[in-house]
């Protein structure tokens, strides 16, 4: 009786199994949710930790409808368009085309985000530049809406690019500087939303990993593939560089050197690379600071303005950039009080990319134009940035300190079956194992929407 007992439930589960593994369509499922387990730390997620109902990232782009909703005034640059307008009650009054826009593939990419006018002069003089700018409106770092610039002599100025202001005619941009007072809200549009939907083939569930906070989302159109505590304040450690070399990088001229002193050597944990005495230009410092992550570069940056300004101007541009969850303390990430989240993390990530896509390109060890000599051997810096070596990685900074944990934005480019260039955000906080997790996130991608490496 005990062995007929054990052959019925033993039979029954049998069928149930044999009727699983045939079920329509089993036989094509690829078999990545095998491999994933067999990972280090690789359980299947639940189906509650990934919702299937995809929602969108607020983008730069999407305050202009509220502008014009709320009926305000203000002044719309869109680089996408090259054209400025400005607006009354939410009305356009008046619309100007640029005559010249900065390259933000050589640093003189003008700065989005939403701005106010600062000041305003008839004629300003770039000691930069050495050049007059007439009818100049300022609203933000080393950024203005101008005029056509003239020499001292009197002979005008072109070129193809600007450093990152805006050109305007001489007869619009009196026409703009008549109109705009000391206040008005001035909003830089990079990039309108990308029209591109992805379909979750739900070929296996995201794998469970260890961050206490995650984002994965497309760059060009904002929509989030999965995202876990998104909106959770948590210390970003060395993240916080991309902000440091942000801020730096569009208020300070970028050919100007600083000679180390020992008094700014003030941050432990730092590489022995920026030493007292060396004289070290901006772009030159961007290498240790984004690749050997040296938080002794991020003290050194932060004295070409002064380091409490420059902190200033960090927590500044968060507003601008629609990261209301995010500050900053220090200039490198050594204290625990310079937090954020992996939705505001985005917002940055997104911006560099459009705006200040060097800093991307310095982060991976590509030798970028420099400005001026560099006195450091940028080839023998240790990259500190995991994925710096995969062709398929942008760019991106990883941090660590004992009450952050691993922290990271990670950007990879894939290429969707249509053929088309996708640019993906990994972002995370608080995670105890980042390399093995950001593989785990880009074979989950791969397996369930479609992608496939560029390279």
């Amino acid at each position: 009786m005990k062995k007929v007992f054990l052959f019925w439930p033993v039979f029954i589960v049998t069928i149930v199994l044999v009727i699983f593994l045939i079920r329509p369509g089993g036989e094509e499922r690829l078999p990545a949710a095998e491999e994933i387990n067999n990972w280090p730390g690789g359980v299947m997620a639940t189906e509650e930790e990934v919702s299937p109902d995809f929602t969108y990232l607020e983008i730069i782009a999407d305050q202009k409808d509220q502008l014009i909703d709320q009926k305000k005034d203000f002044i719309e640059v869109n680089l996408e368009e090259e054209t400025v307008r400005l607006y009354r009650s939410g009305q356009i009054i008046k619309s100007f085309a640029f005559l010249v826009a900065g390259d933000a593939d050589n640093w003189g990419g003008s700065a989005a985000g939403l701005y106010h006018v600062r000041s305003k002069n008839r004629i300003s003089y770039s000691v930069s530049s050495g050049l007059y700018m007439p009818y100049a409106l300022h609203y933000y770092g080393k950024y203005y809406i101008h005029g056509e610039p003239y020499y001292p002599a009197g002979r005008k100025f072109t070129a193809e690019f600007s450093g990152g202001c805006i050109g305007l005619s001489n007869q619009d941009a009196q026409d703009l500087y008549n109109e705009a007072e000391i206040g008005l809200p001035v909003l830089v549009i990079d990039r309108s939303r990308a029209k591109h939907v992805y379909q979750n083939q739900n070929i296996s569930d995201f794998p469970e990993i260890t961050a206490a906070s995650y984002l994965v989302a497309d760059l060009d159109s904002g929509q989030i593939l999965a995202e876990f505590n998104s909106q959770e304040i948590r210390p970003i450690a060395s993240v916080t560089k991309l902000m440091t070399a942000t801020v730096v990088a569009e208020t300070v001229n970028l050919s100007k050197s600083i000679t180390v002193d020992p008094s700014m050597l003030i941050a432990y944990g730092s590489v022995e690379r920026v030493e007292p005495g060396q004289t070290l230009n901006v772009v030159e410092l961007f290498y240790p600071l984004l690749v050997e992550s040296s938080n002794n570069a991020g003290e050194v940056l932060s004295h070409f303005l002064g380091r409490d300004r420059t902190i200033n101007l960090m927590n500044q541009k968060t507003a601008a950039l629609l990261m209301p969850d995010t500050y900053f303390v220090d200039p490198h990430g050594l204290n625990p009080e310079n937090v954020s989240t992996t939705g505001d993390l985005f917002q940055l990530t997104r911006y560099i990319f459009y705006n200040r896509p060097p800093l991307l390109r310095i982060s991976r060890g590509e030798l970028v134009h420099p400005l001026s000599q560099f006195q450091l051997e940028i080839d023998q810096l240790w990259n500190k940035n995991t994925f710096a070596h995969d062709p398929n990685f942008i760019g991106g900074k990883s941090g660590f300190i004992k009450l952050s944990r691993h922290t990271g934005t990670m950007l990879f480019q894939f290429v969707d079956g249509s053929g088309e260039i996708r640019n993906i955000a990994i972002i995370y906080l608080g995670s105890e194992n980042p390399k093995s997790e950001v593989q785990r996130i880009y074979a989950w991608l791969r397996q369930n929407f479609s992608l496939d490496p560029v390279f």
